[in-house]
């Protein structure tokens, strides 16, 4: 059971109007600002170089290649080409991270001010639909659409005025869950992706050992099979904070909703035709007192 939202004053003047927030080019920004973060990352000095592994022959006393452990850039490159796929995933998981925290704002999806303005506004009976319709037209907030569809059906029965708010919650709900999908998609893809490097990796190792005169030195067997296995390290790095993140804004996402259900039922007992006929006398006996 939802609790309705209670006003501690009547607030003065006229509903805030909510600025149009330019959204052209938000995601691109935000997708440059993460390559251009993971480019300084994996910047190397030029006589750092990183050296692929070599089997040497039997006699020479050449110690097994390391695994690079410290340089992001050695990491992707020791580990084959499937890293690199793994790490696009990782930066368009930054991406949608950042886009998701800023859309996904209380103040940006129910501003406090414009709801209880609004809502106090027609209570006392200082609004109209056409009124109404055009301060909702011109917050761009979820909760906004939401109230619209409930007002263009201002004055029917209730059940109209009720489904009309779930159809534009639902159309709400729908632009808070954007993005949101492609966290589950990079949590999936890149454990996968890290399984079949590592795949590749050992097959190619094995086949090196085989053509090569290394038979009887288990060290340059194990180096080649712990480079293999740098690229399901790499996707289980991506893909456990991806999880994370995706459960996260679908709890977010969750708690939305049930506040803009709750504030849709409000309106619903303000703006029905029940309502409407049961304010009627209230307001009668409000001009006669004035």
């Amino acid at each position: 059971m939802m609790e309705s939202m209670t006003f501690t004053g009547p607030p003065t003047g006229r509903v805030l109007q909510a600025r149009p927030r330019k959204r052209g080019g938000r995601l691109g920004l935000l997708m440059l600002a993460a390559l251009l973060g993971v480019m300084a990352w994996t910047q190397l000095p030029l006589a750092a170089r990183a050296q692929p592994l070599s089997v040497p022959h039997v006699g020479q006393a050449e110690p097994p290649a390391k695994i690079p452990a410290r340089n992001l850039f050695q990491i992707v490159k020791a580990g084959g080409i499937l890293m690199f796929p793994i790490l696009f995933c990782s930066v368009l998981m930054m991406v949608f991270v950042f886009e998701r925290a800023i859309a996904l704002r209380t103040g940006r999806v129910i501003p406090k001010p414009f709801v209880k303005r609004f809502l106090h506004q027609i209570q006392e009976g200082k609004l109209d639909k056409e009124q109404a319709l055009e301060l909702c037209s011109e917050s761009k907030s979820a909760v906004a659409a939401v109230f619209a569809g409930g007002c263009r059906k201002w004055g029917r029965p209730e059940v109209e005025v009720e489904q009309a708010i779930m159809d534009a919650g639902e159309r709400a709900v729908n632009g808070l869950r954007r993005y949101i999908r492609a966290f589950n998609a990079v949590a999936t893809i890149c454990p996968l992706l890290g399984l079949l490097g590592t795949v590749y990796g050992m097959i190619t190792a094995f086949n090196e050992i085989a053509t090569s005169d290394a038979m009887g030195r288990p060290e340059q067997l194990a180096g080649g099979i712990g480079e293999a296995l740098l690229a399901t390290a790499f996707g289980l790095t991506v893909a456990i904070p991806s999880l994370a993140f995706y459960l996260y804004f679908i709890s977010r996402v969750d708690r939305l909703v049930i506040e803009l259900d709750a504030l849709g039922q409000e309106l619903v007992h303000l703006i029905s035709a029940e309502a409407l006929q049961e304010a009627a006398p209230r307001s009668s006996r409000r001009r006669e007192a004035a």
